[in-house]
């Protein structure tokens, strides 16, 4: 029986390693060969000088900058919610999990796409607010109002509410994870000696809860910094981010070349992201460790 059990075990292991070497290793084969050859096959470095120039230099400061932006926006928001779904009886806690993965059953195209309705020149927020405006001129003091479409498409802002939207379920159910883990006896022990609830949460819930963060952080910001299509549609073509160039020279220029090797970049770029992110975690973990 043992025999046969793990004849189960190697043949499931042989498959995912064939999945592996084709939708892993092969792609990732093929962007070094292009990252480090010129079209016409021959190896050289000259795809890192395009890296180099101020266009591209500033492409990945935007996106590093927005992505950490929208990452530090779906922390402040996700924590307190994630505290009080863990804090709510446990009967009442899936359907509160449920209702904040609900959107994430939504295609993310046509998430996107409904903000940019909303926030269109002619989208529901101008329309409604261009209601509003409408009803002030009935009133003498208002009757010389007009009304002028706000600018939302294009705007950093709208791109950051954009990336917020998409991977806010990403942040919340990690901390929620880690937060009904913890024992509530150590909230009870912190208060028993002194602790007010702000005290008891700085030095006994957010330490211990500091590995779901660093998930959290994880899970949205290696999303954020490589999308293309948040900031394409958001942005009306005025801003563009590492994912676009990507996509603009494998799609648009045909040029694999340029494509790959700011993919390379970009991939380097989120492997360093999750060396340091596992490691302050490991280093938490480590600290809080009896």
């Amino acid at each position: 029986m043992n025999k046969n059990r793990n004849a189960k075990y190697m043949s499931m292991l042989s498959l995912h390693s064939v999945w592996c070497v084709i939708f892993i290793v092969v792609p990732l084969l093929f962007v070094l060969y292009y990252t480090f050859t010129d079209e016409q096959g021959h190896l050289t470095m000259g795809n890192f000088l395009y890296l180099g120039t101020p266009e591209i230099l500033k492409c990945f400061g935007i996106s590093i900058a927005y992505a950490l932006a929208a990452t530090v926006v779906c922390l402040l928001l996700a924590y307190p919610l994630a505290m009080v779904i863990a804090n709510i009886p446990a009967k009442n806690r899936s359907l509160a999990t449920l209702l904040v993965m609900l959107p994430m059953w939504v295609s993310f195209i046509i998430r996107t796409y409904t903000l940019k309705n909303l926030f269109n020149d002619n989208g529901i927020i101008n329309q409604l607010l261009e209601a509003f405006v409408g009803l002030l001129k009935n009133i003498p003091a208002f009757s010389s109002m007009d009304f002028t479409p706000i600018r939302f498409i294009g705007t950093s802002g709208l791109i950051i509410l954009g990336m917020v939207y998409d991977f806010f379920p990403y942040m919340v159910m990690p901390i929620v994870n880690v937060l009904t883990g913890i024992d509530p006896r150590l909230h009870e022990a912190a208060y028993d000696l002194g602790c007010t609830p702000w005290t008891g949460f700085l030095r006994v819930t957010l330490p211990l809860s500091r590995s779901g963060i660093v998930s959290g952080i994880t899970m949205v910001f290696v999303p954020a910094v490589s999308t293309f299509y948040i900031s394409s549609t958001l942005s009306g073509g005025l801003v563009s981010l590492v994912g676009d160039k990507i996509e603009a020279a494998f799609l648009t220029e045909g040029n694999f070349n340029r494509g790959s090797a700011l993919s390379f970049v970009l991939m380097i770029l989120i492997l360093l992201s999750l060396f340091v992110m596992n490691r302050f975690g490991d280093k938490e973990s480590e600290e809080l460790a009896p």
